[in-house]
């Protein structure tokens, strides 16, 4: 690494320790040839993700327009940030590890919505009520029963252990 000072065009690691969640690498340097001191950042490298919108417009993939979309939905409801940013990253996560350097929004929409199921039961039925833009009552009460019949076959992910638990507690 050429150093910001000097300009010399090598500089040694002093040292060498995680940053931001494990997701970068923070060096501290030092010039051979002037003895200054300098960090540098490692990051892994992302490969542009595009969208492709339902109009066949495409543009840069953008998970906080996922975390704000879920945050509306999740509103008034008992659940922290840091849940709602660990689901965001499990979301981006998944998107990312497909490989895929253009992916359909319906795709995005269909992951957040299926892993809202097991998130949150509400802030599902919320998202689903704008995702797929119900137009009656009938188009959300089918929904509603779906979930309900998910819900007794016992594939709710966990959902149902999360709020007997919590119902526990406050007996």
């Amino acid at each position: 690494m050429k150093c910001p000072y000097c300009k010399e065009p090598d500089s040694r690691v002093v040292d060498s320790r995680s940053a931001e969640d494990g997701t970068t690498i923070r060096r501290r340097r030092e010039c051979p040839k002037c003895g200054r001191r300098f960090t540098t950042y490692e990051v892994v490298e992302h490969l542009p993700l595009m969208v492709v919108k339902h109009d066949g417009r495409r543009e840069r993939f953008n998970a906080d327009k996922i975390r704000q979309g879920i945050i509306r939905s999740c509103d008034k409801r008992n659940i922290s940030m840091e849940r709602i940013n660990a689901l965001v990253r499990s979301i981006e996560t998944e998107i990312r590890n497909s490989m895929e350097q253009e992916v359909p929004s319906r795709r995005i929409g269909a992951l957040v919505m299926e892993k809202l199921k097991d998130f949150d039961e509400v802030a599902y039925i919320r998202f689903a009520s704008v995702y797929r833009k119900f137009d009656d009552i009938s188009n959300f009460i089918e929904e509603l029963r779906e979930l309900q019949a998910r819900k007794k076959d016992g594939t709710d992910g966990g959902a149902c252990a999360e709020k007997s638990t919590a119902a526990k507690r406050k007996d």
